[in-house]
């Protein structure tokens, strides 16, 4: 059967984020909370939940680290689509994987946002022979 999970942090961070793994700064909000744009989700809907990164926050950076996926196969390829803004302020936001034999973070996917101001989607496909996290 499909793996998949959908997370859309309408009730909290889902099941790819734990609070201690949520750096300061990651704030869960709508596009009615008063903080400033984006005023709606990538649908439009303006109730709906995601999350932010505190303007206070511009000078450093803050990480995201997902629970451990296991290994990928032919049969278990690893998809992952998300929607993501960044302000005209600017900033860059990175994708990596850290597989779990390394200390290392391997950057697989960057934007820095020349199309600023307005939702993106991006799909990653990811192949690890171990477990892994992104």
């Amino acid at each position: 059967g499909s793996s998949c999970e959908k997370c859309d942090f309408e009730s909290d961070l889902c099941n790819a984020f734990h609070e201690l793994n949520l750096h300061p700064g990651w704030i869960r909000r709508n596009g009615q909370s008063g903080i400033g744009p984006p005023y709606s989700d990538h649908h439009g809907n303006d109730s709906t939940y995601f999350l932010l990164l505190s303007s206070e926050m511009r000078s450093s950076s803050a990480t995201l680290r997902t629970n451990v996926f296991l290994p990928t196969d032919e049969e278990h390829v690893c998809q992952i689509t998300f929607h993501y803004w960044i302000s005209q302020m600017g900033g860059t936001l990175m994708v990596g994987l850290q597989k779990h034999s390394e200390d290392t973070i391997v950057n697989i996917w960057q934007d820095s946002g020349g199309l600023q101001n307005q939702w993106k989607a991006k799909t990653i496909i990811i192949n690890s022979t171990e477990k892994y996290e992104v």
